[in-house]
This record gives C-alpha cells, sequence and structure tokens, in this order.
C-alpha cells in the first residue's frame, strides 16, 4: 500500500547559516552602527536567543532573521515569534522558539482534516510525524494538496512516498 509521512522539520544547517547571514547583515546596517546586536542560536533547545538597546531594533532584527531565513529554505511559520521581547535593565531580551517537528496537538488536527476531506486515506500518529496510508498515489497526493490549504501555523513537509 502506498505511504508517505507529514512532518514539520528545520534543517539544523540551514538555521544556522540564516542566524549567521543575519548577524553578518546586522553588523554592516548603517543604523545599527555602534548598537549593542547579539543573536544567538541554541542548537539543543532550537532557540534563538535575541539582545538588542530597544525594540524597534528587536523588530528590525527579527524581520531579517526571517526574511534570510525564508532564502535559506525555512518557511516563515517555523518561528513562533508571537512573545513579546522584555526589557531587562537597559536592553531588549527576546527568545525565539524554532518549531521543529510536530507536536501532538498539531498531529491530531491533520489526522481530523485528513478524516473531514472524505478521502480514501488512513492517517496515524507515530511520534512527531503522521503517516497517511492509501490504495492509490492519486489519493494520496490528493492529501497533500488539500492540506496546502490547512490554516495550521506551522511549515509542513512531505517526505518517504512509496508507491
Amino acid at each position: 500500500m502506498p505511504t508517505f509521512d507529514i512532518v514539520s522539520k528545520v534543517d539544523g544547517q540551514a538555521l544556522d547559516n540564516a542566524v549567521n547571514v543575519t548577524s553578518k547583515e546586522i553588523i554592516n546596517r548603517f543604523d545599527f552602527k555602534g548598537s549593542h546586536v547579539e543573536i544567538k542560536l541554541d542548537k539543543k533547545e532550537f532557540t534563538i536567543n535575541i539582545e538588542t538597546e530597544d525594540d524597534m531594533k528587536m523588530r528590525q532584527l527579527v524581520d531579517v532573521l526571517i526574511s534570510r531565513a525564508h532564502k535559506q529554505g525555512i518557511a516563515p511559520e517555523a518561528f513562533d515569534i508571537s512573545k513579546e521581547g522584555q526589557q531587562s535593565g537597559k536592553l531588549w531580551k527576546k527568545v525565539v522558539p524554532v518549531r521543529n517537528g510536530l507536536k501532538q496537538e498539531d498531529a491530531k488536527k491533520i489526522v481530523k482534516h485528513i478524516k473531514d476531506s472524505g478521502m480514501k486515506v488512513q492517517a496515524a500518529i507515530m511520534d512527531d510525524i503522521v503517516r497517511v496510508t492509501g490504495k492509490k498515489i492519486d489519493d494520496l497526493q490528493a492529501v497533500i494538496q488539500a492540506s496546502k490549504e490547512w490554516e495550521l501555523g506551522i511549515p509542513l513537509q512531505y517526505e518517504n512516498m512509496r508507491g
């Protein structure tokens, strides 16, 4: 039976490159000259720690980061920028978590969407992936097309397509 997996992964090397390119660009920008700016990637926790002098620079830095990450093939939805930065003394600090892997509630939403669509496929949650099985590859491709229209707020990738 044909199968494929729905995942939500971020390539660690691409993320590292995006952080490095952002850092280099900010150092060379005129509006950041002489400013305290720090951007660090925590590879274990999959978070980006940002430090700037004020909130406006914080927002600009996050915009540049998302733009550079997008050029590295990382979807903007992978960054959880919902939390505001907080002031700590003279500096503004912000931790930006990077969504890597499907959370249980997101996996359940995906399975529910697949079941509600009425397509002749089965979906099963396996750790942080959703495995979709069907009798025809066309059915699986229909699931992929439909999933691109779901408003989940997370980037999805499709892998291990087997016919």
